[in-house]
C-alpha cells in the first residue's frame, strides 16, 4: 500500500531543467533612448509535457505545477535589479530603485501546435511593491529539420505602485532633476512583437537569434522621464542559448 502511495507522488515522474543566457543589446533603463550590452539568465524547471513545447526568452524563471500538453501553468519569478543615476545621467536626481524581485504564476496554452500563449501575473518584492502582467502569443514553425521561426504580439500592465516607482517624478525629485512632477495611475504599460529564429543543435542543445520591439503606453509614455529624456520606442536585439536537461524521480 505505502509503495503505490509513493509511486504516484506529485514529484513522480518524468522531469526537465532548462538553464541558460541571453546576451543582448537593449535600453539602459526602462524609457531611455540609448542602449547598452546587458545579460540575463534563462531558467525553466518542471514535469515532462504529452503535448508541444516552445520556450522563447521572454520567459521569467519558472516552475511549473501543471503540464496536460495543452495546459501549463505554475510559479514564475524574475530578478529586477537596481536603478540609480550610475544607469545614465537622465536618471540624476531620481530617487535610486533598489534591487528586487517579482514573484507570481504563469499559465500557457496551446490551442494549436503551432501557436502558444502564455500569461505571468507578479508582484513586485523590495524593488517596488505593484503588480506587473506580461501577456505573450507567439506562433512558431520549423522552416528546416533544426531550424524554427517564430514570433507574435506582447503587452504589458502594471499597477499605479510600479509605475510610481519608475516612472514618477515628485516635487523634491523635479526640483532636483529638473523633470517636471509626474503622479502616474496604472494601466497599460507597454505594447509590441517580437520575433526568433532558434536552431536546435542537439536534442538537448539550442541557440536563437532575437528582436523584440515595444513602444510604451499610458502611464509610462505620459512621464516627464519619457517625454523630456527618453524615448517610447525600444528596440532590443540578441541571441541565447539553453541546454536542457531531463531526468526522472521516483
Amino acid at each position: 500500500m505505502a509503495s503505490a502511495q509513493q509511486s504516484h507522488s506529485w514529484w513522480s515522474g518524468d522531469w526537465y531543467l532548462s538553464v541558460g543566457a541571453a546576451g543582448f543589446s537593449g535600453p539602459k533603463f526602462e524609457g531611455s533612448k540609448h542602449n547598452k550590452l546587458q545579460f540575463a539568465p534563462l531558467i525553466s524547471f518542471g514535469k515532462q509535457g504529452a503535448g508541444p513545447r516552445f520556450t522563447s526568452r521572454n520567459d521569467n524563471p519558472s516552475f511549473s505545477l501543471l503540464d496536460t500538453g495543452a495546459i501549463r501553468a505554475g510559479i514564475v519569478g524574475k530578478f529586477v535589479p537596481s536603478r540609480d543615476s550610475g544607469d545614465g545621467h537622465e536618471l540624476k536626481g531620481l530617487k535610486p530603485v533598489k534591487w528586487g524581485a517579482e514573484v507570481g504564476g504563469f499559465v500557457e496554452v496551446y490551442p494549436t501546435d503551432w501557436l502558444r500563449a502564455r500569461a505571468e501575473l507578479r508582484q513586485g518584492i523590495r524593488a517596488h511593491s505593484g503588480l506587473v502582467a506580461d501577456t505573450a502569443i507567439d506562433a512558431f514553425t520549423d522552416i528546416a529539420p533544426n531550424l524554427r521561426l517564430s514570433g507574435g504580439p506582447r503587452a504589458t500592465w502594471a499597477t499605479s505602485d510600479y509605475f510610481d516607482t519608475y516612472y514618477g517624478v515628485n516635487a523634491s525629485e523635479s526640483a532636483a532633476s529638473g523633470l517636471s512632477r509626474y503622479n502616474p495611475g496604472g494601466g497599460l504599460k507597454s505594447l509590441g512583437v517580437g520575433g526568433a529564429l532558434t536552431w536546435q543543435a542537439t536534442q538537448n542543445l539550442s541557440a536563437s537569434s532575437f528582436i523584440e520591439y515595444s513602444r510604451l503606453q499610458g502611464p509610462a509614455a505620459d512621464s516627464s522621464l519619457v517625454k523630456q529624456r527618453g524615448d517610447r520606442n525600444q528596440l532590443l536585439v540578441g541571441v541565447s542559448a539553453t541546454y536542457k536537461f531531463n531526468f526522472t524521480l521516483n
